[in-house]
């Protein structure tokens, strides 16, 4: 990665345009779980990219939220690059990700579980906090690769991953394995409890490894200029690619588009990429947008940037908080329907949660409802956590909810 050099301190929106992104796709990813909460084809258990049973208002809901986990598990790749540059021994960044690392896979299972279900009983998911804290222990070790070296790897991953998509794996303890790396499986650990690991790691290893490097951006002696540069260009080139592999049709994504019976559906056809596990498409489409927004908020300074920065500073409160709300108010909005406490379940799946289904125009109401309710509370813990090192000196404390 070529550098255009200027010495000079690195203004502060070069931050502010990390918090801006991140604060964006939270937003926008609190739209989809508002929607497996109240929307009536989710709690049938449709598919809202089922072209056979989709209107293209729900397609988009839920495909405008598949740029969140990407986005979410890049952009943590590029603050523990930005986090071991701040006089850190490899020792000291190893230590840090492994604590962290193992304090998200523990919230995964303890914490995000519960505000899903508000059960520990027969059911299990490991998604995107799972997968970060996964990350987080693995890249504990890769850091200690020189920069273009762990680089190549990183790309040989992205690109190459897909190659894996034919692997079949038998033998049941390496496949419990394979699992873990590279595809998806629900497991029935006994009769009254499942597992499903919707996440595996190499994919989305790839990809904060990706962010990761991109860190070397916001170093202090870049030139702002080059990097909004840089940032664009490979954003536009991530999305050129992948239409023009889309349109080929090959290689890049299990799932091929096909022509539809209006062109509008052919579009979303085109658009339908695998997210379980994420194909090369799929990283594509999304992070290519996402690297040109990027490069936009580098020097954007205004009212809904301000907004979003509010939310982008606290993600981990922020994607507890929501989850819980949402589940809270999907709860009141079944008593308020006149069915009775005690016709609630507990012990199922959120798809199994016996709420009323709403359509679509109520699900943004409750979305933006959500999302303005947690801001004054993002923005005290935002506050709150700004102050955490003025107290005890911990920078730990202060990164451990980034």
């Amino acid at each position: 990665m070529q550098q255009s050099i200027e010495n000079q301190q690195p203004s502060r929106y070069r931050i502010d345009s990390i918090d801006i992104l991140r604060g964006l796709v939270m937003v926008v990813m609190a739209v989809d779980h508002t929607r497996e909460f109240f929307h009536h084809d989710s709690l049938i258990g449709n598919d809202p990219t089922n072209l056979q049973t989709t209107s293209p208002l729900l397609f988009f809901t839920r495909w405008i939220t598949h740029f969140c986990a990407p986005v979410f598990v890049f952009l943590s790749g590029t603050s523990i690059f930005l986090y071991s540059q701040k006089s850190k021994s490899k020792s000291e960044v190893a230590s840090f990700l492994l604590k962290r690392g193992l304090f998200l896979i523990i919230a995964e299972i303890v914490i995000v579980n519960f505000v899903l279900q508000f059960n520990y009983g027969s059911f299990m998911l490991l998604e995107v906090i799972w997968v970060i804290g996964l990350s987080m222990i693995v890249l504990a070790a890769l850091q200690y690769l020189p920069y273009n070296v762990l680089l190549i790897i990183d790309l040989l991953i992205f690109f190459g991953n897909d190659l894996l998509d034919g692997v079949k794996v038998n033998q049941p303890a390496a496949s419990v394995v394979w699992t873990f790396l590279h595809s998806i499986q629900m497991y029935k650990i006994t009769p009254g409890f499942t597992l499903l690991i919707a996440y595996p790691l190499l994919q989305w290893l790839g990809l904060m490894i990706i962010g990761y490097c991109i860190g070397k951006l916001y170093t202090k002696n870049v030139n702002p200029s080059y990097r909004k540069e840089f940032l664009l260009i490979a954003g536009i080139t991530c999305i050129l690619l992948f239409i023009v592999l889309r349109y080929i049709n090959g290689y890049g994504d299990v799932s091929k588009w096909s022509t539809q019976q209006t062109s509008l559906y052919t579009f979303l056809s085109f658009l339908r990429t695998s997210k379980h596990p994420p194909s090369l498409l799929f990283m594509l489409m999304t992070i290519g947008p996402a690297l040109v927004i990027l490069s936009i908020a580098e020097n954007a300074r205004n009212r809904f940037t301000k907004f979003l920065i509010v939310y982008g500073k606290v993600p981990f409160f922020y994607f507890i908080a929501h989850f819980f709300l949402i589940h809270v108010t999907a709860i009141i909005f079944y008593l308020i329907s006149g069915r009775g406490t005690g016709n609630i379940d507990f012990t199922g799946t959120v798809a199994k949660m016996p709420i009323i289904g709403y359509p679509l125009w109520v699900v943004y109401i409750v979305w933006l409802s959500v999302v303005l309710l947690l801001y004054y509370p993002c923005k005290w813990y935002g506050n709150y956590k700004a102050t955490i090192p003025k107290k005890n000196g911990s920078v730990i404390c202060k990164q451990i909810f980034l």
